[in-house]
């Protein structure tokens, strides 16, 4: 390829991913905004507000935070890091956008009177008590049918997309660069990945769209969830899917060269947090990588912290603070695994470790 169709070729990508990304941002910025209408202010007519613990919210460094997600997100493309986002080289459907908008404006109605009346553990049932553990039981964020049903796995990544006006994709893209250090030098078909709480399935599809001979397993304990994830990663043969706990998956020790944990660790118990650490580093081959992406901490950035505070008390989140305030250094360190680097990506935070 020449210079000039170099240019050209960059140029048009530039063009297209910059307007797919203003579109995404206005889309999923509209149905935020109709969603917060109709869940309302944090507390109930009558209620003495919340007593904060942290300052006003610097809206001035947020603006500048979510366009430099998206600088860094497009100098990574362009630099050959990771490739254009699959949707970003698709034209959407106009029925799918169709569909997905009338969900979440419904299921946000129903939300909404979950969250006044903190109706929060729809989902638990006797039958559902013995095979699942109580901390996984809720309706998380006030969803419909928590992580239980196959319709609340569809609207999931709209209902994600939409609480962070399109950015959710760019901030989990941020794992990709750590993936392609880990794997430098070496033939990616030789290596193993495991994304522990796949979901539906969006960041692994990512990591295949970039690196399709990689060797990957998805893991999720909810079966509607990891069908979801099946149907997402449908054009690509050669994954595992495995329903099972993160606390004790089964899978053999030392098989795994690097792990990923996307927005996973933030809706544990502590104490699950800490048995979860210990089956990663069980699982990891030794100099093999964790790459955890989650929320931002305390003090990570100061001006956000009253959004961290907010958070879980607008949304059904009840693990969320105390994530807020761990020690993922110690967390992590305690069970053998190594703290590398780590990326602030707007509201999300890239942490690597390396198995000792």
């Amino acid at each position: 390829m020449t210079p000039l169709n170099s240019v050209i070729t960059n140029s048009a990508k530039r063009i297209t991913y910059s307007a797919a990304q203003a579109a995404r941002v206005l889309w999923y910025t509209g149905h935020y905004m109709a969603g917060r209408r109709m869940v309302g202010p944090l507390t109930e007519p009558g209620e003495a507000p919340y007593a904060d613990e942290f300052g006003p919210l610097d809206r001035a460094r947020l603006k500048t935070a979510f366009r430099g997600l998206f600088k860094t997100d497009w100098q990574n493309i362009e630099a050959g890091i990771y490739k254009l986002p699959l949707d970003m080289r698709q034209p959407p459907s106009p029925a799918k956008l169709w569909r997905q908008s009338r969900d979440y404006l419904r299921d946000a109605s129903k939300v909404a009177r979950r969250k006044h009346v903190r109706g929060h553990s729809e989902v638990l049932t006797p039958a559902r008590q013995e095979k699942y553990p109580r901390y996984f039981l809720q309706n998380f964020h006030y969803q419909t049918d928590g992580w239980m049903t196959a319709s609340s796995a569809d609207r999931y990544d709209m209902q994600v997309e939409t609480l962070f006006t399109g950015s959710a994709g760019a901030m989990r893209r941020q794992a990709l660069p750590a993936i392609r250090k880990a794997l430098a030098g070496r033939d990616a078909g030789a290596a193993r990945l495991l994304d522990l709480g796949c979901g539906a399935g969006r960041f692994l599809g990512e990591v295949k769209d970039n690196w399709s001979s990689l060797e990957a397993t998805a893991l999720d304990l909810s079966p509607a969830y990891l069908g979801k994830a099946r149907a997402n990663l449908g054009r690509w043969k050669d994954i595992t899917y495995v329903e099972a706990n993160a606390e004790a998956t089964g899978l053999p020790d030392a098989s795994f060269d690097v792990i990923t944990a996307i927005y996973l660790f933030h809706e544990l118990p502590p104490a699950v947090r800490k048995i979860i650490a210990k089956e990663i580093s069980r699982l990891l081959k030794p100099g093999g990588t964790l790459i955890q992406v989650d929320t931002i901490q305390y003090g990570d950035e100061p001006g956000f912290d009253t959004l961290l505070e907010n958070f879980p008390r607008g949304f059904h989140e009840p693990y969320y603070d105390s994530y807020c305030r761990a020690d993922l250094k110690a967390l992590f360190g305690d069970a053998g695994v190594q703290h590398t680097e780590e990326t602030i990506a707007f509201l999300s935070k890239v942490s690597v470790f390396e198995k000792l």
